[in-house]
C-alpha cells in the first residue's frame, strides 16, 4: 500500500488557503485516500482511466449521487489544485441523477379528476390546464382577454423564463370556458381570487388537485403538472410532431433550440388539444 501521508499534507495546505471548512476538508482526504486503496497505488500515479473505474464501482456499490458528486470534487480538486494538472478537473464529469419518470394519467383518469372537482372556477381552472399544457401559475395568471376564439389561441403571458407563448385553445374548452363565464362573469382576470383585482392564488389549485384525487379514487399522485405531462404524453400518443409539443410546453433550453424548428402560430391553432376526445360535464352538480 502506497504511502501518500505527503500527499496528504500538501492537500490539506492546499484546502487550508482556499479557506475549505473543516468538514469538507475530511471529506476529501477520505475520499482521495479511499480512491488510492482501491487501486493500491498512490493517487498521483493514477490516471483519468482510473478515476472512471473507481466511479463506476462506487455507483455499482448504490453510493448515492450526492456523495458520488462529493468524490467528484474531491478528486477534481486534487488533480486541479494539489497535483495542478489543470487539465483534468474537467474532464471528470458529476454524476447526473437520473429523473424518474413524470405521473400520466389515462384519458379516462382525467374526466374521472377533472369531475371530481367539486368548483366551477377552480375546475375550469385545471381543465385549462389539461387542455393546453399550462403550468399552475400560467393557469391562474390567464386573462380574459388572453382567449383568442377568433384564431383559436390562448396567449400565455410571462411563462416561465419570462416569455410569451401562443397555445392551442381546444373547442371543447372554449364551450367550457363560455358556459363559466357567463355563470361567473370574471372580469379582467380569467380566474380572479377572491379579490377580483388579483388572480387566482396558485395554491388553490394544488389543494383542489388533492382533495379531486382523493374523491376520484385515483391511487396517483395528481398535481397540476401531473396534468401537463398528461397532455404531451397524450399529444404524443396521438402522432403530434415532437416540435410542435416543444413550443406548446414553451421548453427553450439552450440543447433543445438547436434541435427543433420554429413552429408557426397558425400551426398551433390547427393542433386539436386531447381535451377535445373526451366527454366532460361542464358544470358541477349543484
Amino acid at each position: 500500500m502506497a504511502d501518500i501521508s505527503p500527499l496528504r499534507h500538501r492537500m490539506i495546505e492546499d484546502m487550508t488557503v482556499r479557506n475549505l471548512s473543516p468538514a469538507t476538508q475530511r471529506s476529501y482526504i477520505q475520499a482521495v485516500s479511499k480512491f488510492s486503496r482501491f487501486f493500491g497505488s498512490s493517487p498521483d500515479r493514477l490516471d483519468l482511466e482510473d478515476v472512471r473505474e473507481f466511479q463506476v464501482y462506487l455507483v455499482s456499490q448504490g453510493i448515492s449521487w450526492p456523495a458520488l458528486n462529493q468524490t467528484v470534487c474531491a478528486l477534481r480538486f486534487f488533480y486541479g489544485v494539489t497535483l495542478k494538472r489543470d487539465e483534468m478537473p474537467e474532464r471528470i464529469p458529476y454524476a447526473r441523477q437520473p429523473r424518474k419518470l413524470p405521473v400520466v394519467l389515462s384519458a379516462d383518469e382525467v374526466v374521472q379528476f377533472l369531475e371530481a372537482v367539486p368548483s366551477l372556477k377552480t375546475r375550469a381552472a385545471l381543465t385549462a390546464a389539461y387542455a393546453a399544457g399550462l403550468r399552475a401559475s400560467e393557469a391562474v395568471n390567464l386573462k380574459v382577454r388572453d382567449i383568442d376564439s377568433g384564431r383559436m389561441l390562448i396567449r400565455v403571458e410571462h411563462g416561465k423564463g419570462g416569455k410569451d407563448r401562443y397555445v392551442m385553445l381546444s373547442a371543447q374548452l372554449l364551450g367550457i370556458l363560455r358556459v363559466y363565464w357567463k355563470l361567473a362573469r370574471p372580469g379582467g382576470w380569467l380566474f380572479p381570487g377572491r379579490d377580483p383585482d388579483q388572480p387566482l392564488n396558485v395554491q388553490v389549485l394544488h389543494s383542489a388537485c388533492r382533495s379531486a384525487a382523493a374523491a376520484a379514487g385515483l391511487s396517483k399522485r395528481v398535481t397540476v403538472h401531473t396534468l401537463r405531462h398528461s397532455f404531451a404524453t397524450h399529444l404524443l400518443e396521438n402522432g403530434t410532431d415532437i416540435r410542435i409539443i416543444q413550443v406548446l410546453l414553451g421548453h427553450s433550453n439552450l440543447s433543445s433550440t438547436t434541435r427543433y424548428a420554429q413552429v408557426s402560430s397558425g400551426l398551433i391553432g390547427r393542433t386539436p388539444s386531447p381535451l377535445d376526445r373526451l366527454r366532460l360535464e361542464v358544470v358541477p352538480p349543484a
